[in-house]
C-alpha cells in the first residue's frame, strides 16, 4: 500500500504542476472541449485512486469538482469567473492534502465544506481573466530517481577518462590503423552515449512555464489589470536541476511585469494602448545556451527615478552615478535594498527581489540582461547553460597550470602584445588600458603564487560588479567539459567553481570569475570615476576577433556570431560532395575556407552561431 500511496503523490504531484495553467486556458477558450475533458479525467482519476486508497477527505473534494465539471460537459453549467475560481480553489487545497500526507502532518480540514459550497451555480465572479495563448501536447513519459541520472553522468565521466588512457596508450605504442579507427568508432560512440545520458536529465521547460497563466490571472485580479499572456517555445528542453534553480527567479519577475510594468486599464487607455496588457514568456536554443525572455508592453522603467532612489537610499554617489552610462544606470534596478516603490503593497515595494534574482541566476552560470523602451515596454532576456553538468569552456595557462574558465563570463580575450593594450600601475594594484577602456588587471599568475611575470594574454572576464582584466600567459584550447564539485577545502578558497574533466583525461580545477575579483579585491568603483584619458576619444565599436586567414589575408569578425574557436587536426577535415566538410564531436559539419590547407597539420576553426 505504502508504494502504491508513493505513486498516487507521485502522479498528483506531476499533474497539479501543470493543471492549473490548463484551467486558465479553458476559462479562456469555454468551448475548448479538449481542455475540459483533460480536467475532467484529472479529477476523476484522483476520485478512484481517493476511494481505492481510502482518503475520504480527497475523495470528498474531487467528487464535488467532478460533478461540477459533469455539468459543464453537459452544458447545464456555464464556466464563468465564479465557478473557474472555485475549481481552482479545490485543486489547491487537493495539492496541499497531498503534501500533508505525504510529510505525514495534520491539515485542519474545516475550510473544505467553504470550498464545495463555492461551487454552486450562485458565486460572484472575482477576478480578472487571464487570456492564454498556448497549445500543450500529450507526451510519453517516465519518472526516473535523479540520483541515478546522476550516477549514469558519474559513469560516463569515468568512461570517458577510460577511453582517453586507451587512446594515449595506444598512441604511443601501436601504429595500427585498423585499431585506430576502432578507437574513433569507440570515441563517437562514448561521445553519443554521453550526449544521450545528458539529455535524459533534460526536462520540457513547459515544466517551469506551466505554472505561469494562474500567477499571471492571480496577480492581475489582485492588482484590477487585465492581461493577455503568451507563451512560446514551451517544448525546449532544459536540465530539470536548472528548471527548478531558476523557478523563483522567473516567477519574481513575472510578478514584476505584472505589477510594475503593465499600466491600469485606464492608464492605458490614456496612453492610446489597449486596457488589456499583453506579456509574453518564450524560450529557444542559442548553441549551449537556452535563452528564456519576458517582455511586456507597459511602462518600463522610468530610469531618472530609479537613479533618484539609488541617490535618495545612498546606494550610490553622486560622483559614481555621475560616471555611469545608460546601460550601468538601467542596472542600478538589481541593487540590494532599491526600490522604486514608495508603498509597500503584497506585491512588491520592499526592496528585495530583483538583487538575488540575479545572483541566483549567475549561481548557476546565467546571465541576465535588459531592454528598456521607456513609455513602450520592458524585455528582460535570461542566459541560462543548456545543463549544469557540462559547461563550455576555455582553457589557460599560468605556468606549467592549466585551468578552465566558463565562456559565458568571458567578453573577450586580447593579446598583451598588440598596441591597443597598456598596463599601468596605481599605487600597488594593475590596471589595464584596452582600446582606451581602463578596468582592473589580476594576474593569475601573481594570485597562486606562480611567480609574478608579465602576462601574455589578458581574458576580459564579465562580472556584476564590473569588468576586469585576467592576465594568464596563453589561451591554449575551448572544450565542453564535464562539471564536478571540486572538494569543500578547494572551494572554500573562493577562487574555483569546481572541477573538470577535459579530454586529456587530466583533471582540471574551473575558475570562479566573480570569484577570483571579490578574493583579488578589486574596486571597480574607483576606475569608473578616474577616467583614463584615453577614453574620452574612443568610440562604440562592436567587438569583433581579429584573426590570419589561410590565404595570408588578415580579417575581422564580430564575436557575437562566433560560437568558439578550437584547433583540429586537418586529418579530419574532407572535401566531399564539391564541399569541405569537417569530422569534429561525432558530427559531420559543412566548412567554409577562402584559402588552401596545404600540409599544415592543424588549422583553428572558427565555429559560429546564429545568436
Amino acid at each position: 500500500m505504502d508504494d502504491l500511496l508513493q505513486e498516487f503523490i507521485a502522479e498528483t504531484r506531476e499533474t497539479l504542476e501543470a493543471l492549473s495553467g490548463e484551467i486558465v486556458a479553458w476559462e479562456a477558450a469555454p468551448t475548448d472541449r479538449a481542455r475540459l475533458d483533460a480536467i475532467f479525467r484529472f479529477v476523476h482519476t484522483v476520485k478512484g485512486s481517493c476511494g481505492f486508497l481510502d482518503i475520504p477527505r480527497l475523495a470528498r473534494l474531487s467528487h464535488a469538482a467532478e460533478d461540477v465539471l459533469a455539468a459543464v460537459r453537459d452544458n447545464k453549467r456555464v464556466p464563468d469567473t465564479a465557478l473557474v475560481n472555485a475549481v481552482l480553489a479545490i485543486v489547491d487545497r487537493i495539492g496541499e492534502i497531498v503534501e500533508a500526507i505525504d510529510a505525514g502532518a495534520a491539515l485542519d480540514d474545516a475550510s473544505e465544506e467553504l470550498l464545495i459550497t463555492a461551487l454552486a451555480e450562485d458565486a460572484t465572479p472575482a477576478a480578472v481573466p487571464v487570456h492564454v495563448a498556448t497549445v500543450r501536447a500529450s507526451s510519453r513519459s517516465v519518472r526516473l530517481n535523479v540520483d541515478l541520472l546522476d550516477r549514469m553522468m558519474s559513469g560516463m565521466s569515468d568512461m570517458v577518462l577510460a577511453r582517453n588512457e586507451l587512446a594515449r596508450r595506444l598512441r604511443d605504442n601501436v601504429s595500427d590503423p585498423h585499431v585506430d579507427a576502432a578507437l574513433e568508432r569507440l570515441s563517437l560512440t562514448v561521445a553519443d552515449m554521453r550526449d544521450t545520458v545528458t539529455r535524459t536529465r533534460m526536462q520540457k521547460i513547459d515544466a517551469l512555464f506551466s505554472a505561469l497563466p494562474r500567477m499571471v490571472r492571480d496577480t492581475s485580479a489582485e492588482l484590477g489589470k487585465a492581461v493577455n499572456l503568451v507563451i512560446e517555445g514551451s517544448d525546449v528542453e532544459l536540465d530539470r536541476e536548472l528548471i527548478e534553480l531558476i523557478r523563483d527567479p522567473l516567477a519574481h519577475i513575472i510578478r514584476n511585469a505584472v505589477d510594475h510594468g503593465i499600466e491600469s486599464p485606464a492608464d492605458r487607455l490614456a496612453a492610446g494602448k489597449p486596457a488589456t496588457g499583453r506579456l509574453v514568456v518564450s524560450a529557444r536554443q542559442s548553441g549551449n545556451q537556452i535563452l528564456i525572455e519576458i517582455s511586456d508592453d507597459g511602462r518600463g522603467i522610468d530610469v531618472a527615478r530609479i537613479v533618484s532612489k539609488a541617490k535618495d537610499q545612498a546606494v550610490r554617489t553622486e560622483a559614481q552615478i555621475g560616471a555611469m552610462d545608460e546601460d550601468a544606470k538601467l542596472d542600478l534596478v538589481f541593487e540590494a535594498g532599491l526600490s522604486s516603490r514608495d508603498t509597500v503593497t503584497t506585491v512588491s515595494g520592499r526592496g528585495v527581489g530583483m538583487d538575488v534574482v540575479r545572483a541566483n541566476i549567475e549561481h548557476i552560470g546565467g546571465r541576465i540582461a535588459l531592454c528598456n523602451m521607456p513609455g513602450r515596454g520592458l524585455r528582460i532576456v535570461i542566459h541560462v547553460p543548456l545543463t549544469l553538468s557540462i559547461l563550455s569552456t576555455i582553457i589557460v595557462s599560468v605556468g606549467t597550470q592549466r585551468f578552465a574558465l566558463a565562456r559565458q563570463s568571458i567578453e573577450e580575450i586580447v593579446r598583451v602584445r598588440g598596441t591597443q593594450v597598456r598596463i599601468d600601475t596605481i599605487g600597488d594594484a594593475s590596471a589595464v588600458a584596452v582600446r582606451g577602456r581602463r578596468m582592473p588587471l589580476v594576474s593569475l599568475a601573481a594570485l597562486f603564487g606562480l611567480g609574478d611575470h608579465d602576462p601574455g594574454t589578458l581574458v576580459i572576464v564579465s562580472t556584476r560588479e564590473g569588468d576586469y582584466a585576467l592576465g594568464v600567459d596563453d589561451v591554449l584550447d575551448a572544450e565542453e567539459l564535464v562539471v564536478k564539485p571540486a572538494s569543500p577545502h578547494v572551494m572554500a578558497t573562493g577562487v574555483y567553481a569546481g572541477q573538470t574533466l577535459p579530454d586529456s583525461g587530466l583533471p582540471m580545477l574551473l575558475l570562479d570569475g566573480a570569484g577570483i575579483a571579490h578574493v583579488a579585491g578589486l574596486r571597480f568603483s574607483a576606475l569608473a570615476v578616474a577616467h583614463d584619458e584615453a577614453a574620452a576619444d574612443s568610440v562604440a565599436g562592436v567587438q569583433a576577433l581579429l584573426f590570419d586567414d589561410l590565404d595570408g589575408k588578415r580579417r575581422v569578425i564580430a564575436l557575437a556570431v562566433i560560437d568558439r574557436v578550437e584547433p583540429v587536426a586537418t586529418s579530419a577535415i574532407s572535401f566531399t560532395a564539391g564541399a569541405l566538410r569537417l569530422a569534429i564531436g561525432g558530427a559531420i559539419v559543412p566548412l567554409h575556407s577562402v584559402g588552401t590547407i596545404g600540409d599544415r597539420e592543424e588549422v583553428a576553426v572558427l565555429r559560429l552561431t546564429d545568436g
